[in-house]
C-alpha cells in the first residue's frame, strides 16, 4: 500500500509518490559506433524533502554485466524536482539573497491553478552528474506518470560527448518504472536504460 506523507509543503503534493527510496536493477542497452554496450545493472534512487518547495533527488548504479563480470560504479547524480512556476519576492534566490517580502503560504488552489489543460503539472528537474555533466529538464507530471526532456545539457571540459536526453517515469503496481533515452557519442537520440524499482 501507498503511504503519502500529509506534511508536506502544497507544491509538493503532485510528486508526494515519488518520496522515499528506490532499489531494483535495469538494463542497458546502447549502440556507440559498431560496438553495442548491453547489460545489467543495480539501480538505486532516493526522493526526499526538507520542507521546501522541491524534492531532493538523488541516484546511484552499478553495473553488473553479465554473469561472471566485475561490477563497475556508474555516474552518480544529484539533483531537485519542483512543480515550475513563477518566482516572487517570497522566494529566496538567486543565490543566497533572502525573499523581499514576506512568504504567504501556498494551498492546494495555488498550485491547483498550475494544471495544464492536459490535466497534469509542469514539472522541472535539475540533474548533476558525478562526471561533470549538467542536465535541466522540463515536461509534466500527470498523475502516476512523468515525461521530462532536456532544455539544457552543460558538460565541463573533459566531459563526453552528450547532446539531449528524456526520460519517462511511472508508477505501476506499486513499483517505479523509468526509461531513458539519451543522444551521445555520436548516436541520435534512442533508448539507452530503463529498470524497475521497489520502494525499501
Amino acid at each position: 500500500m501507498l503511504e503519502l506523507p500529509t506534511d508536506l509543503p502544497a507544491d509538493l503534493a503532485p510528486m508526494a509518490w515519488l518520496i522515499g527510496v528506490w532499489e531494483g536493477t535495469g538494463v542497458i542497452d546502447y549502440p556507440v559506433g559498431d560496438e553495442r554496450l548491453q547489460g545489467e545493472f543495480a539501480h538505486r534512487v532516493s526522493f526526499s524533502h526538507d520542507g521546501g518547495p522541491f524534492l531532493n533527488y538523488a541516484a546511484t548504479a552499478t553495473f553488473t554485466g553479465d554473469a561472471g563480470s566485475t561490477a563497475t560504479p556508474l555516474v552518480a547524480e544529484t539533483g531537485f524536482w519542483r512543480i515550475s512556476r513563477p518566482a516572487t519576492d517570497a522566494d529566496a534566490g538567486p543565490g543566497l539573497l533572502p525573499p523581499v517580502s514576506e512568504a504567504e503560504e501556498r494551498g492546494v488552489d495555488d498550485v491547483e491553478a498550475l494544471r495544464a489543460s492536459s490535466g497534469g503539472f509542469p514539472l522541472e528537474v535539475s540533474v548533476a552528474h558525478s562526471d561533470g555533466m549538467l542536465e535541466l529538464y522540463l515536461g509534466e507530471i500527470n498523475g502516476p506518470r512523468i515525461d521530462i526532456s532536456t532544455d539544457a545539457v552543460v558538460r565541463g571540459a573533459g566531459a563526453k560527448e552528450y547532446g539531449s536526453a528524456s526520460r519517462m517515469y511511472g508508477l505501476v503496481d506499486a513499483h517505479l518504472l523509468w526509461a531513458w533515452d539519451i543522444a551521445a557519442l555520436g548516436t541520435p537520440l534512442r533508448s539507452h536504460a530503463s529498470a524497475r524499482l521497489a520502494r525499501v
